[in-house]
């Protein structure tokens, strides 16, 4: 039977992002890439599952983790996905709007 992560209690999503880590290792282990990565998408997915959607606003921008010189700004928060747009270091903002698991947001960028 297939559960939703929102279904998960957050011991159950404990236990599940570390057998997706697991799972990303053994597959890095093997040179088996797009299953890494397949593995880290789940995994930052469930990770967004035990944090609080709440902490995260509109027309703000945040730091992206995985990927330092981009930073990403909210345009509105579903469940615990961020849409909005990245900005790149020349402060050119990209035009096409994506949805980002919220763990992969960093700190508040300051104005």
């Amino acid at each position: 039977m297939n559960y939703r992560y929102s279904d998960y209690s957050i011991e159950q999503l404990h236990a599940e992002i570390g057998k997706l880590k697991e799972k990303a290792q053994k597959a890095e282990m093997l040179g088996n890439i797009s299953e890494v990565a397949i593995n880290e998408r789940k995994m930052q997915v469930a990770i967004s599952y035990t944090m609080n959607p709440g902490d995260f606003s509109a027309n703000e921008v945040y730091q992206l983790k995985m990927e330092p010189g981009f930073t990403f700004k909210i345009n509105y928060v579903n469940g615990v996905f961020a849409w909005g747009q990245r900005i790149n270091l020349l402060d050119e903002v990209y035009k096409k709007e994506e949805a980002i698991p919220i763990s992969l947001l960093g700190d508040k960028e300051k104005k």
